[in-house]
């Protein structure tokens, strides 16, 4: 049961600023056993899509201090991932599972307050596709 929490928690933290690659870790667990691969898929992609609501969460609210000095986005990059964000719109966060601006994207979702339910369902998909993908590398690599 440790295996799965820390799935979890690896997932979760892979999909905020920190530095972790819960790729690696899926692999390792899915070696280990590979019939309970639906339900390792399941925590990866649960955790790792509620790390991205957390930076849903702290794009709408951080939104409110952008005119401070300490706001890590300067004024104009945030007006250039806002325009880039509405000129392909909601479903660019199908893409948030890319390991590099996947993270940004979750973020500029709240920044532009997509809604809760729409951010759920499309990261979700893209993060889970990802898993999945995984999953089948693994198990041609490991099988």
């Amino acid at each position: 049961m440790t295996e799965y929490f820390l799935l979890f928690g690896g997932a979760f933290a892979a999909a905020t600023i920190l530095p972790f690659y819960s790729e690696v870790y899926l692999a390792i667990l899915l070696s280990e056993q590979p019939a309970n691969w639906a339900l390792l898929w399941l925590v990866a992609t649960a955790g790792n899509t509620l790390g991205a609501v957390l930076n849903w969460w702290l794009g709408q609210y951080m939104l409110h201090y952008r005119e401070r000095r300490w706001f890590p986005i300067k004024a104009r990059e945030l007006e250039r991932a806002q325009s880039w964000f509405q000129r392909f719109g909601v479903w660019s966060l199908l893409f948030a599972w890319l390991p590099i601006g996947g993270d940004a994207l979750t973020f500029i979702g709240g920044i532009m307050r997509v809604k809760l339910a729409h951010f759920v369902v499309l990261v979700g998909i893209g993060k889970g596709l990802r898993y999945l993908v995984v999953i089948l590398f693994a198990d041609a690599l490991l099988f």
